[in-house]
Parts: C-alpha cells; structure tokens; sequence
C-alpha cells in the first residue's frame, strides 16, 4: 500500500472542533430548509447530497499538505480565469452567463475563483517582503481585479465584490499599513460614481430599493419588505419550527436560498438566530487560530484570509434580509439551497483542516 500511495498522503489531524461546529449548522440549516421548502424532503435529499460532496472535498483536501497547495495554485487559478472567459462564449443562464454546463455537471466558475484568488494572493506575497511594497502591492491589485471584472461582465456584481474581498483580506493581513488602507479606502470612495455608471439598471434598481423600500411597496421593494416584517414578527422565540405563516402563505421570496434567514427570524425568533450565529462566530474563530497556528506565510495569509471572507458572507446576508444592506444573492453559508457555493465553502475548510493538520511542518 506504502508503494502506491505517495509519501506525502497521510491522514492529517482533523480539527474537531471546527469539523463538529460545521456539522452543527449543516444539520441545523437542513432542519430549516425542510420548513422553508414546504416540507419538500426532495428538496432536503438534494441538499444533503451536495454537502455529502463538500464534505468529500473536505477530506480530501485535509490530506494535502499547504506546501502541494502552493505548487498547484497558479494552475488552479488560471483554470479560474480560463472558465470564466469560458462563459463569455458558453455560459448558461437566467439574464446572466454565470453558468457553465457540461451536461452532468453546471457550475459557476465565479465560485472556484472564491478560493483561487485568496490562494494566489497568498502564492504571490509568499516568498515577498512583507509588509508589501508599492510594486507587489499594484500586483496584488491585478491578481484581484482580473477575475473581478470577468466576474462583474457576467453580470454578478454580487459575487465579483466577494472575491475581491477574499483577495483584499489577504492583503491586509500581509500587514499593509494604515495609511495604505485609508488611502485605498478614499480612492474607492472616490470612484463610487464612476461605479453606479456602469451598473445595469436593475443593480442600480436595488441600490434605490434599499434606500427607500417603500417607494415600489409592491415591486423591486416587495422582497426587502415581506422579509423584514418575517424577521420582525418572530419576536423572541418565533412561531415554532413549521409554524411561520410569511414562509407557508409564500409571502417571502426565494425563501429557501438567499432569505432563508428570515424563514429562521420568523420561526425560531431572535434566539433561534442568535444560536446560528453562535456557531458561525465560533467557526470564524478558530479558523482565525487555525491561521495562528500555521508556520509559514503562505498558510497563514490563507487561513486568516477564508475564515474572515466566511464571516463576509454571514454577515451580508443578514444584512441584505434584514435592510441594513442591499439585495445582492448572497446566500447564508451551509444553510440557503445550494450547489456550487456548498462545495467551494467545504472545500476552503479542508485547506483549513490541511494547514491545522500540518501545523507542525515546515516545508
């Protein structure tokens, strides 16, 4: 067996607390999921089989050491960057090319680059000087701003924010300076018009919504309202598992991907949510030592860099479904109805689990 299996493939350390906290929400955000989809156990079979292949990603991915994962990294992304100019030409869709299907399998290409430009980032700023000069800092930039605009022609705007995130953390871990970031910060600040220029109309139509619901009560206002008056009406401890009446009577929309949240406002109350997001801050925290724990660059910038990118997506989904930030489909982490986004999250676990597991090694 020693023959063929290569040297470097052992089972690492798994880290059980993280491992446990990411079963706890699984099974909890199936439990919603039923309710939210009306009881339809197809729906939650599904479910359940693609976090059985995420959870399959995990483990494999926990066996590769960080040092196989930087070699592999510029391939992974510009693959990346090959699928995403792909849907230029093949891309599948409801009003975007967001989408490549290859007949038994249709994913989103914008999903691996979630994983693929932290990881590049951190492959890049490596082997450099740290804190990062002018020149690896314009570098930076470039790694992150290419599949950010491939991903915003798609369009995905949404999504194209994510990554860039994902690559921005790693960045601001690798110790930038202060003054660096607020100038970074003004410069974004300054070319927020040139921004809303090129947004399509509908991205600018949701920028309104949210700036004032109530002007369309019965249109583009309609999801933020009906969601809000779920959260609200959970109060404390909610209705009861099943018992939402916004969710059953179909009030809220897309009630079992992005607004799934107030699905669980509405039944399980403000305690109900506090619990989830007990679980989520638990997982952003050890990842955060995860990354405390790693013994060179490359594994650290990368760990810290995923798990506070995990905490972005928690936290602008409750901010999209509560009307503190605007509707951007950005679905709640292992809990909303999903496919792709399932699999690239419990894939970026298991390079958590690989650098927990090799934290040990210096390569």
């Amino acid at each position: 067996m020693n023959r063929i299996i290569p040297g470097w493939v052992k089972w690492p350390q798994l880290d059980i607390p993280l491992l446990f906290g990411l079963l706890l929400i699984m099974a909890f955000g199936l439990l919603v999921l039923y309710s939210a989809s009306g009881e339809d156990m197809d729906v939650v079979y599904r479910q359940g089989t693609r976090l059985g292949v995420g959870l399959s990603a995990l483990l494999i991915l926990s066996q590769v050491p960080p040092h196989i994962l930087r070699i592999w990294t510029p391939w992974l992304y510009a693959l990346g960057v090959l699928l995403l100019l792909a849907t230029w030409f093949a891309g599948v869709g409801r009003g975007a090319d967001r989408w490549l299907d290859l007949g038994l399998l249709r994913f989103q290409p914008s999903e691996v680059m979630k994983l693929a430009v932290p990881m590049m980032m951190a492959w890049y700023l490596h082997p450099r000087r740290l804190p990062p000069e002018p020149v690896s800092i314009l570098v930076s930039f470039a790694i992150i701003g290419v599949p950010a605009l491939l991903i915003v022609r798609q369009p995905d705007l949404g999504t194209a924010l994510l990554v860039a995130v994902s690559g921005g953390f790693v960045l601001f871990l690798s110790g930038l300076q202060w003054r660096v970031i607020f100038a970074m910060a003004a410069l974004a600040a300054a070319a927020a018009p040139a921004l809303w220029l090129v947004m399509h109309e509908y991205q600018r139509d949701r920028v309104r919504t949210f700036l004032d619901p109530e002007s369309d009560p019965l249109g583009s206002g309609w999801n933020i309202i009906q969601s809000k008056i779920a959260v609200g009406s959970g109060g404390l401890t909610g209705k009861g598992w099943l018992n939402g009446t916004q969710s059953r009577l179909e009030f809220i929309p897309e009630r079992h991907t992005d607004f799934i949240l107030a699905v669980l406002s509405e039944e399980l109350g403000l305690l109900g949510v506090l619990f989830l997001f007990a679980i989520y801050l638990f997982i952003v925290g050890r990842g955060l030592y995860v990354a405390s724990l790693a013994r060179h660059t490359y594994a650290r910038l990368l760990a810290g860099s995923l798990s506070l990118t995990f905490f972005v997506y928690v936290l602008v989904n409750a901010g999209m479904v509560s009307g503190l930030l605007p509707v951007v489909g950005v679905p709640l982490p292992l809990v909303s109805y999903g496919g792709t986004s399932i699999v690239t999250l419990l894939a970026g676990f298991g390079i958590l689990m690989s650098i927990y597991g090799h934290r040990n090694f210096i390569r």
